[in-house]
């Protein structure tokens, strides 16, 4: 029943992209109509994922925490898409803006198509640990883009706080070995809920 509800709407929400990538080149009204409209989807998705992650159950809070961060990674990724919309409005279409347009439309895709692998893979229990590692490289990969991006970061870090960050890749790692030594399902998403946050903080600390 979630999984069906979860479908039809994030189907809705690649929708919304699109007219959300089309209302670039239209007017204020459409991308005004096509930015509302996304935003009561994504509000949506999240209530019907929540649901689905409460379905599971409490003796299962590992997956419970990929389902949420997969839905987390669509709502920053919509957030990103508006953003870059907003950004390329009215501009002709060679316009650098315009590339990174459909650049955040392609994330949005990537994490919307990630979530719904998720969603199929939380009820098949021998899935759950690799689909859970995929994601969290996919999460990784974006993660890697933003650090690589000329964009200023919003507040600073110390050379001690930077270092502090790296020992989370140490607990991250020995979670992993652990798991390779375990083969257990739920060590592995585990593994990938943690190794997730970690190469993160890292990564933000850094730059």
């Amino acid at each position: 029943c979630y999984r069906e509800n979860i479908l039809k709407t994030a189907k809705a929400l690649v929708e919304d992209t699109k007219l959300l990538v089309s209302g670039a080149a239209s007017s204020q009204d459409k991308l005004a109509q096509a930015a509302q409209s996304s935003a009561n989807t994504i509000t949506q998705l999240a209530e019907v994922v929540k649901l689905g992650a409460a379905s599971l159950g409490s003796d299962d809070p590992e997956t419970q925490v990929v389902l949420i961060n997969a839905i987390k990674d669509v709502a920053k990724a919509l957030s990103d898409l508006i953003s870059a919309t907003k950004g390329a409005a009215s501009k002709p279409a060679d316009d650098p803006s315009m590339y990174q347009l459909k650049g955040a439309a392609k994330v949005m895709v990537t994490n919307v198509t990630s979530l719904l692998k998720t969603v199929k893979a939380v009820e098949d229990e021998a899935t759950r640990g690799t689909r859970a590692l995929e994601a969290t490289i996919e999460y990784i990969k974006q993660e890697l883009t933003v650090f690589q991006s000329s964009d200023v970061p919003e507040k600073t870090s110390s050379p001690e706080e930077s270092i502090r960050m790296t020992k989370g890749i140490t607990m991250a790692t020995a979670k992993a070995v652990a798991a390779g030594n375990s083969c257990r399902q739920e060590d592995v998403i585990a593994t990938a809920n943690l190794s997730r946050k970690a190469v993160a903080d890292m990564l933000t600390a850094c730059k």
